[in-house]
């Protein structure tokens, strides 16, 4: 199961002094769930060229917002892997009230058992070992001419094609790494 934002963030702010608790420190492979904001969810996608006829894939898709986000500004089809229930729960719910249900899936499952090759674009918020051990799952079932856009984190051994830097609040500023399969 994800880490709430809270406990992730206050656990680093507070130190463990109380709050939401002590550090968090994930040993089995979790990656704590924290939404990528809208305006870094556009630049992902502008990055990645998402247009009508693309199929996007996000992997680790929490609640939804980049597939939501993807199908209602950039009229694509997306698919959620999320391997947290309630959290596909959720974006199926989101997707839903946004209206855009036909247009997206979501899929309760472990990223590394999922069939992502009908993907032409795939967005990544995962932490640099997940990505390392994801790429070559990229490699094996992308077709060339996919794009595979990271916020924050490289993919190990992949050099990418662009990088951009976007300001963000106090705590950082965002990354987004563009890389595409040749």
């Amino acid at each position: 199961m994800k880490k709430p934002l809270c406990e992730f963030l206050m656990g680093l702010i507070l130190l463990g002094t109380g709050g939401c608790g002590s550090i968090p420190v994930w040993t089995d492979g979790e990656v704590p769930f924290v939404p990528t904001t809208p305006e870094i969810i556009d630049r992902m996608l502008e990055l990645a060229r998402a247009k009508p006829g693309d199929v996007v894939y996000d992997i680790g898709s929490g609640d939804g917002a980049i597939i939501i986000r993807a199908a209602k500004k950039f009229g694509v089809k997306g698919v959620g892997i999320e391997i947290d229930r309630e959290l596909v729960r959720k974006a199926r719910n989101n997707a839903f009230r946004e209206k855009i249900e036909h247009l997206v899936e979501f899929h309760a499952q472990d990223a590394f058992t999922a069939d992502i090759s009908p993907a032409t674009i795939v967005t990544l918020y995962m932490l640099p070992e997940f990505n390392a051990k994801f790429r070559p799952i990229l490699e094996r079932q992308l077709k060339p001419g996919s794009r595979v856009v990271s916020h924050d984190y490289p993919i190990e051994g992949w050099i990418p094609d662009k990088v951009e830097v976007i300001k963000g609040t106090w705590l950082h500023d965002h990354t987004v790494l563009l890389f595409e399969i040749r």
